[in-house]
């Protein structure tokens, strides 16, 4: 195995695809995502200061899971803003928003490092699960500051470290070994790369965020069985099929079933309980 060298725009055009393609499949398995992140959110959102008539910027919103929630906590007199580069994800979006009789929320499609809104018209912004993607968080954080007023506040979602989140780590590690595939180069966006001690907490620092301070929260992933989760996978983690993508279908059908076997280590007589720390960082714009 050798490094692979980085290509920015190659991987954010990929990480676009890859939505484009699991957005639909993402969007059904709401209600387990939300279950799932429902509290870690609610903290995000604690944390961003989101209250009644707050004007709310959420970065990589997805299908808008904690849109929806923040869209309710501003309330009428409040707006939230989805943004996300992928735009069969943020249609996913804005229709569940209708669907919801949110008439406070709109969608642009919208490259999280090039944030094209208003200066300092958010009192609030919010990433889930979105700022570990980003080739160069600065630049996005530095984004997200200048569309905040003085006072306003930032707070995003993050995975803690591998050891921490095995249901996804393990997976993970099981492709690179079958795919043999080398590690990522120093830097690189990926899930884990916000997860240590004080990295994220820096990170905002670095884009001129002040008061940043960083919670850690449980949030275990919790379905029925193994296999239950493994489906949720296979049809919602994009990044994992990109990962196999020098496999042929026996090498791909041959990972899954290792995964399977390693991750029947979570399941119980409660179900399968996928262990997952978040950490939620924030900081305000001076």
């Amino acid at each position: 195995m050798t490094t692979p060298t980085f290509d920015a725009q190659a991987y954010k055009a990929t990480t676009r695809d890859q939505w484009q393609s699991a957005a639909t499949a993402w969007d059904n398995w709401g209600p387990t995502i939300e279950k799932w992140l429902g509290p870690a959110t609610d903290t995000m959102l604690d944390l961003a200061g989101v209250s009644t008539g707050c004007r709310v910027l959420d970065v990589a919103a997805g299908s808008g899971g904690q849109t929806l929630v923040a869209a309710r906590r501003v309330g009428p007199d409040g707006r939230v803003l989805a943004t996300d580069i992928a735009p069969a994800i943020l249609a996913l979006a804005e229709h569940n928003a209708r669907a919801a009789g949110l008439t406070n929320v709109a969608v642009r499609v919208m490259d999280g490092e090039q944030l094209e809104v208003e200066p300092g018209c958010y009192d609030a912004a919010i990433s889930r699960v979105g700022l570990i993607y980003f080739p160069d968080r600065i630049a996005a954080l530095q984004g997200i500051r200048r569309a905040l007023r003085s006072g306003g506040r930032h707070a995003a979602l993050v995975y803690s470290t591998p050891a921490a989140n095995t249901f996804f780590s393990i997976p993970i590690s099981v492709i690179r070994e079958r795919a043999n595939l080398a590690p990522p180069p120093p830097g690189a966006p990926g899930p884990f790369c916000l997860g240590d001690p004080g990295v994220a907490e820096q990170a905002l620092a670095d884009a001129g965020f002040v008061d940043v301070s960083a919670v850690r929260l449980d949030a275990p992933v919790c379905l029925p069985s193994t296999a239950d989760f493994v489906r949720f996978a296979q049809e919602s983690f994009g990044a994992l099929h990109q990962m196999m993508a020098g496999l042929d279908q026996a090498g791909r059908d041959a990972t899954w079933a290792e995964i399977a076997d390693r991750l029947k280590a979570f399941e119980g007589p409660d179900g399968w309980v996928g262990p997952c720390e978040m950490i939620v960082v924030a900081g305000t714009a001076p």
